[in-house]
This record gives structure tokens, sequence and C-alpha cells, in this order.
């Protein structure tokens, strides 16, 4: 009997880049959080996390990451007038 089976998955490249990276940091592998994770699914009999729908639309997640990585999103005015007619576009 085998002692370890090969498993072969998609996955997005940028994905798997972030979840390398962050994984690295906790020292596990792919493979170490996948055998985490596929433990978890048959010790919890199902998924092991809650499966829900965003919090944020595209948008202000895309805003979040882009403050995250340090691009300045604020604008200026020169008048009040000006910043309400800018808010209600």
């Amino acid at each position: 009997m085998a002692k370890t089976d090969t498993l072969h998955i998609r996955i997005d490249p940028s994905v798997k880049e972030k979840a390398e990276k962050t994984l690295k940091d906790l020292g596990l592998s792919i493979t170490d959080a996948i055998n985490v994770f596929l433990n978890q699914v048959i010790l919890n009999d199902g998924i092991p996390f809650e499966i829900k729908k965003p919090k944020y639309d595209k948008e202000t997640i895309q805003s979040m990451e882009d403050v995250k990585n340090g691009k300045n999103l604020s604008k200026s005015f020169d008048s009040v007038d000006e910043m309400f007619e800018e808010l209600d576009k």
C-alpha cells in the first residue's frame, strides 16, 4: 500500500503565490496545508469553515487592496461645493 497518493489540481497562479507566502510564514507548504484541510474535512464531516458571500463588493475590496499596497486614493477639492458635486456622482 502506498504511503502517499498524488493529487493534481488547477489553481490561479496569483492565488498559489499569495497562499505560498502566507503558508511559508506559518512554516507550512501547500502540501502540508492541503493535508491539514483534508484531515479537517474528515474530522468535521464537511468543510471545516463557514462559506458565505464576501462582505464587500469587488470595487471596495480593490480599494482596500490599493490602500494596503500604499496607493493614495485621497482627493483634494477647492471648495465644499466641489466636494459635494463629487459625492453626488
